[in-house]
């Protein structure tokens, strides 16, 4: 609909070189919004206010001679001009008549845009560590991210899904040790599992199905142990099983832990309907030289210098608050040269956008790895952040403790189980991304209006019931009938979910543009509420076969609309309920 108006306005500049001229710069969609009083007409323009400067003209002369230079037009009922020179439009009823045959001609495409030919988008998400069964936190940044990747696909951008695999580094280790602690009771050895270590039962699982060559009872592991915290100790006993069992064997025991929980992530999130099209191994970047290719790169910018034996990177220079080591004494290379090294690759692979949904603790990671990105010839735009605050799980008025080590937690799976996916995935996205969540099962549960996806469904639902009340009936559904009658769709409650089910298609742009999935939810929630208060109000299986007809036309415009919406959120469109 918005972009009828801003059709009319686009050939009115036509005709006015000037003005043309004056707007060469400034897309006209853009000045273009739905008002807020049904008074003031369905859409405003402040194109001429805009205009104004460049044109050395004032606002409501050009808004005149816009106006004046407007080709007669079915889908107008009239234009005004108010204030200092805003353009309002009021639409006819044809505009929405002619919307609801779009909806019903286009089904599952409407509301999708042309497939545009840049950026392309490398969309990373959740990246959870490989160390345990997913939490419900990271079942926000799953649904979040598939989410808005959906969103971009609708707005017709091309986009890759990836999981960044973070299997290096110190916390395989204490999954690898944690595993073969568990191996060495199930074999009767007496010994205090460490505070440091992996506590759930899944390290038990796993363990019941160790495979390793080479592995033995290790007796004396815990004999003189020092004094320390918890990762001191910790990190004593990997030193110990790796001296002792053998680097090679307890590579393999860790490698074994891994493989079984990514395949478990894959597995979980797959039933959840969020997949990958590549899981990234961060050992990868290692093992195929891609970090020692990126730390070139930033040494030949002259953003890497040396001091006390390691190697920093120029980080303040880029807007941190301190500069990072790269590459320590030890030479041993950092976590932040994997995530310079990885980000590097994703550019070298042709994506133009990268976009990563990250914890919200990950706030300093954003300036650090933009300006690695700067240092290397790529613009820090490059990279977009979506940083996604906690969730706080609530049952029975109580909330949930999460900790991933104790095993207290509360993983995805079983939150699926309790309310199912649909209720899931939709109230992990009706907040914005940087509010934090609580997530109340009770409601997520309930089948009432409390409940906003029921109350969604249930309108879909709703709709299926007519139809299968019409075949009851033994009447049929002529549509071709129906769309030649919309002339007789004036009832209030009518015009409203016309109105509302015509803004679908910019819905989708402000929430894909914004990566706001909560805008569409909360426009869902208007289609529905819309649609309940004119099945009250009205009947649809009427005598009239054209008002009938008419109607049927209008509800199934909503059905998809509904349908449509809920598929980007990846929530389900039941038929009955």
């Amino acid at each position: 609909m918005k972009t009828i108006v801003a059709d009319i306005l686009d050939q009115s500049l036509a005709q006015l070189p000037e003005l043309a001229e004056a707007a060469a710069d400034l897309p006209v969609e853009s000045t273009i919004e739905r008002t807020r009083d049904a008074s003031h007409g369905d859409f405003a323009s402040n194109l001429a206010m805009r205009l104004a400067k460049p044109a050395r003209m004032s606002p409501r002369d050009i808004a005149t001679r816009l106006v004046d230079h407007m080709a007669d037009n079915d889908a107008l009922d009239k234009v005004e001009i108010a204030g200092p020179g805003f353009i309002n439009f009021h639409l006819g009823a044809g505009a929405y008549h002619s919307e609801l045959a779009t909806i019903l001609e286009q089904g599952e495409d409407y509301g999708r845009q042309a497939r545009r030919a840049q950026p392309r988008i490398l969309l990373e998400f959740v990246s959870a560590n490989p160390t345990g069964p997913l939490h419900v936190g990271h079942g926000r940044l799953a649904a979040y991210g598939a989410t808005v990747g959906n969103l971009l696909e609708a707005a017709g951008y091309k986009v890759a899904r990836e999981y960044y695999v973070n299997d290096a580094g110190r916390q395989m280790d204490i999954l690898g040790l944690s595993v073969y602690l568990r191996w060495l009771e199930a074999l009767d050895q007496d010994f205090e599992f460490p505070d440091g270590g992996y506590r759930g039962d899944y390290i038990r699982d796993i363990a019941g199905e160790l495979e390793a060559e080479d592995v033995r009872v290790l007796d004396d592991l815990f004999d003189g142990l020092p004094d320390g915290d918890k990762d001191e100790i910790i990190d004593e006993l990997i030193g110990r099983a790796k001296r002792r069992l053998g680097l090679g064997t307890f590579a393999e025991i860790r490698q074994q832990a891994l493989e079984s929980i990514r395949a478990d992530i894959e597995e979980d999130l797959a039933e959840f309907g969020v997949t990958f099209d590549r899981w990234f191994s961060e050992q990868s970047l290692t093992t195929e030289g891609r970090i020692d290719a990126a730390l070139t790169v930033l040494e030949k910018s002259g953003k890497v210098y040396e001091k006390d034996g390691a190697k920093w990177f120029r980080a303040t220079d880029f807007g941190d608050e301190k500069d990072r080591v790269v590459v320590r004494a030890n030479g041993n290379k950092t976590y932040f040269a994997s995530d310079i090294a990885y980000h590097y690759d994703k550019r070298e692979r042709g994506f133009d956008l990268l976009i990563d949904v990250l914890g919200a603790d990950h706030h300093g990671y954003i300036s650090r790895v933009g300006g690695g990105l700067a240092a290397m010839g790529y613009a820090a735009e490059d990279l977009e952040v979506k940083l996604v605050q906690f969730v706080a799980l609530f049952r029975g008025g109580e909330k949930v403790q999460m900790s991933t080590r104790s095993g207290e937690f509360e993983t995805l799976r079983q939150l699926r189980a309790e309310v199912g996916n649909d209720a899931a995935r939709f109230f992990y996205v009706s907040r914005s991304n940087d509010q934090h969540l609580d997530f109340d099962l009770d409601v997520a549960k309930s089948e009432s209006n409390d409940n906003p996806v029921y109350y969604i469904q249930y309108a879909h639902a709703r709709i299926a019931s007519v139809f299968r009340q019409l075949a009851e009936r033994d009447l049929v559904w002529d549509a071709d009938n129906g769309r030649a009658a919309m002339g007789l769709l004036g009832e209030p409650q009518e015009k409203a979910l016309m109105t509302t089910l015509s803004r679908y298609p910019e819905m989708i742009e402000l929430a894909a543009t914004n990566r706001a999935p909560q805008h569409l939810v909360h426009y869902l929630r208007d289609l529905a509420n819309d649609f309940h208060t004119y099945y009250n109000a009205h009947a649809f299986i009427v005598d009239d076969a054209a008002l009938r007809d008419a109607r049927l036309v209008l509800i199934s415009a909503a059905r998809v609309v509904i349908a449509n919406g809920l598929t980007i959120l990846g929530v389900s469109a039941p038929e009955a309920m």
